[in-house]
């Protein structure tokens, strides 16, 4: 069983590794066969649907990791963790992208939606409880979090002036940080 864990694990590292070198269209189970040197019948054992399951589990890990950030960035507040989002997406693109852009078969904002994704919300609602007043925590929550994928994702497409980079994310948690009574 150990062995198995320790090949999926692999897997998955060589998978993550390739997308952030060459992104997610590089990423082939062919390549990932020859860069682990394993068949590709064993790739498709350990992940019957491909690339697909390949990159839901990477993006599986990517929450672990995020929600580790945004747990040590939350005693800074908003601001801390509007920080430490920007900082991971930017950190690692193609996790990023495996997460919350591409198609997957991962579920969110549903009962069956895995743990360690909840995780993250949960980091953010954790924030946004303290200022939202007498509006619901929890879809002021997601306008906080779209607002942050929205930057991030306009920003890696060069569609924002990088010169008010650094504004943008100071106006985005000075408005969420207004109570919202």
């Amino acid at each position: 069983m150990r062995d198995r864990t320790e090949r999926a694990q692999r897997i998955v590292t060589a998978a993550r590794e390739l997308a952030e070198a060459e992104g997610w269209d590089a990423v082939t189970t062919r390549k990932l066969a020859a860069l682990i040197e394993y068949s590709q019948p064993v790739l498709y054992s350990h992940f019957p649907g491909g690339k697909e399951a390949i990159m839901a589990a990477a993006a599986l890990e990517g929450f672990a990791e995020l929600a580790t950030a945004l747990a040590g960035a939350r005693g800074g507040g908003l601001a801390g963790i509007a920080g430490a989002y920007v900082e991971f997406a930017e950190a690692k693109p193609a996790l990023y992208d495996a997460m919350f852009t591409l198609a997957s078969e991962l579920r969110f904002a549903e009962d069956d939606t895995p743990e360690v994704m909840k995780a993250n919300f949960a980091e953010l609602l954790a924030v946004i409880e303290p200022v939202a007043g007498r509006q619901d925590p929890g879809p002021l929550t997601e306008v906080f979090w779209s607002t942050l994928h929205g930057l991030v994702t306009l920003d890696r497409g060069r569609r924002l002036s990088p010169a008010h980079r650094e504004e943008r994310l100071a106006l985005v948690v000075a408005r969420f940080g207004a109570r919202g009574d």
